[in-house]
């Protein structure tokens, strides 16, 4: 059985997912979760989902990694700290590591790509979390293999 690294770009009503290939090397939306109001339910249903998709695929789950909404100093400020606190109930739920990336700015590449690709404003609302998640874990990945 392959491996394969997740992405995740969390947000507080919708959770953008994406995988990667076998070969870690490109990542491929997957799916809009829709967020319950407590972190503890979303967390749950969202692992479920996860392990149900990589069940379903026949893969394993290497790595789970998180976009971390930095300012733009660096510094955390209030949704990356709400982001905190669903990674450390993610990980409490499960042995698979997870690996916070920065993703300042990624909401923004996928706004300007979808733009660019001709898609519409609707259609856009209803992509923009998962290629976020896209370009979180592409970022991820691009660094291993570069590194």
């Amino acid at each position: 059985m392959g491996t394969r690294v997740l992405g995740i770009d969390y947000g507080k009503k919708r959770i953008g997912i994406a995988y990667s290939d076998e070969g870690k090397i490109l990542a491929t939306p997957y799916t809009t979760f829709s967020a319950d109001k407590k972190v503890e339910i979303t967390t749950q249903k969202l692992l479920e989902t996860l392990i149900k998709h990589s069940q379903d695929f026949e893969y394993e789950i290497k790595e789970i990694v998180v976009g971390l909404p930095l300012m733009m100093s660096g510094n955390m400020g209030l949704q990356a700290d709400e982001v905190m606190v669903f990674i450390n109930k993610l990980r409490e739920l499960t042995e698979i590591p997870i690996i916070t990336w920065d993703e300042r700015l990624t909401s923004v590449q996928a706004e300007r790509a979808m733009m660019e690709s001709g898609m519409n404003r609707k259609k856009r609302a209803q992509s923009k979390d998962r290629m976020a998640a896209v370009i979180i874990l592409q970022s991820y990945l691009d660094s291993k293999c570069i590194g």
